[in-house]
């Protein structure tokens, strides 16, 4: 199994309230290995140079982005208030609350990853962008879901 401590190092954002995969449905667990790989970290590619990937992530309340894996250095900021559910390949589980224009920066090592999915948890639209710095550490992703 691939060492995933280096996730507590990451700027994550909310309130854990599982481990150990509890509340995970058989099917939840079947997407995160579906989608282990797929490097579409957002809804929609905005924008793509040789430098950076710019994404946007829409969703309705009660509306999920399937489990995606982020290997290049990236940022998001949020776009709208709102609120989320997230679960993260290490079996954790956080419910995040976000102010409009937040933003989380990350940074990879070659070879680590964060692995998630992220639901609309409030009652309003929840908006991101998120830009992916193609001169990171790793290579790209193939986009499965974009």
């Amino acid at each position: 199994m691939t060492d995933t401590g280096f996730l507590s190092d990451l700027p994550l954002a909310g309130e854990l309230v599982a481990t150990g995969f509890a509340g995970w449905s058989p099917e939840l667990r079947a997407e995160f290995e579906a989608h282990a790989h797929d490097g579409a970290v957002g809804s929609r590619l905005l924008s793509e140079n040789d430098r950076v990937r710019v994404w946007e992530i829409r969703l309705a309340p009660g509306e999920r982005w399937h489990a995606h894996r982020h290997v290049l250095d990236y940022f998001w900021t949020a776009v709208t208030a709102g609120r989320s559910r997230q679960h993260t390949s290490d079996g954790t589980t956080r419910e995040v609350a976000y102010t409009a224009g937040e933003t989380r920066h990350f940074t990879f090592a070659e070879g680590q990853y964060l692995l998630h999915d992220i639901e609309n948890a409030g009652a309003t639209e929840l908006v991101f962008t998120t830009v992916e710095h193609l001169d990171s550490a790793n290579a790209p992703l193939p986009l499965e879901g974009a």
